[in-house]
Formats: structure tokens, C-alpha cells, sequence
């Protein structure tokens, strides 16, 4: 059966929007994949390794004990999920509200040694917040007590 010409044009137009359609979104997510941050708990750690080097949020408490001032605004600590935990290193200061036992969230990458460099730290607001991502970590590790702190969406 043969195609009219307009029906082949209309075809041809319509394979061509097809075609534009798959190029602007590979070239949307190609200009997004080092825009995007995955949020990982130290036992999410444990089990894939991320690759040093590769920016990513890690969340969960600050383990008690752990926090240490060093010269300036040097400060290392470490972040558990009551599983696993794992060092942070951070130059800055920290928020008001960060103390140990509480939640944290933690944005930059690791090192080949396993160290976590954070270049922005954030701690919950008020008695009564922490993080879904926090709480879905500490729940996952079964350190969760569901009238301890109810969760809210940030």
C-alpha cells in the first residue's frame, strides 16, 4: 500500500519531533547528572561503596563522643545510623543547632580513605524536625523509636 505524499511528509515531521524530543532530554539529564546529589546512610555506605570523589548528601545522628575541634574552624565528627558509622571532616562553622546525638545531614564527598569531606553541613531546626531521608536511614537500621521525634518534610 503506498503512501501519499502528504501522509509521508506528515510522517517524516512527526519522526523529526520524535527524534528532537530524545536529543533535548539526553542533553537535559546529560547537563543535570552532575547537578544531582544522592542522599546515602552510613549502612548504605558500607554496602555500596560511592566512588571517591563523587558529591552526595549523608545523613543520620551525631554519634555521641565523637565530635572533635581542631585549629580554626576545623572540626571532625562522625555520623551513625546506629549501625554503621562513618568520619566527617568539615571546615566551617556549623550550624548553631549542631550538638551530638542529633540529626544531621552532610553534603560533599568522600576520600580514598573513607573520610567524608563535607562542604555544607545541616542540622535539624527545631525539637520536633529531622530530615524524611534521616529517619528512612535510622528506621532501615532499626534505631528508630516512632514516638521519639515525629518526622516532617523539609
Amino acid at each position: 500500500m503506498a503512501m501519499s505524499r502528504k501522509k509521508k511528509r506528515r510522517m517524516a515531521f512527526a519522526i523529526s519531533v520524535l527524534v528532537a524530543a530524545v536529543v533535548c532530554a539526553g542533553l537535559v539529564i546529560f547537563a543535570l547528572k552532575d547537578n544531582v546529589m544522592f542522599f546515602y546512610s552510613p549502612s548504605d555506605l558500607a554496602r555500596s561503596p560511592v566512588a571517591p570523589g563523587t558529591a552526595f548528601h549523608v545523613g543520620g545522628l551525631v554519634e555521641m563522643g565523637s565530635v572533635v575541634r581542631g585549629p580554626g574552624l576545623d572540626v571532625h565528627f562522625k555520623i551513625t545510623d546506629g549501625a554503621k558509622s562513618m568520619a566527617v571532616t568539615y571546615r566551617g562553622e556549623l550550624p548553631d543547632l549542631f550538638r551530638e546525638g542529633q540529626g544531621v545531614v552532610a553534603e560533599g564527598a568522600q576520600e580514598t580513605d573513607g573520610t567524608f569531606v563535607a562542604t555544607q553541613v545541616l542540622a535539624k531546626h527545631d525539637e520536633r524536625y529531622m530530615p524524611r531521608e534521616v529517619v528512612d536511614a535510622l528506621k532501615r537500621a532499626g534505631r528508630w523509636k516512632e514516638n521519639e521525634v515525629p518526622a516532617k518534610s523539609p
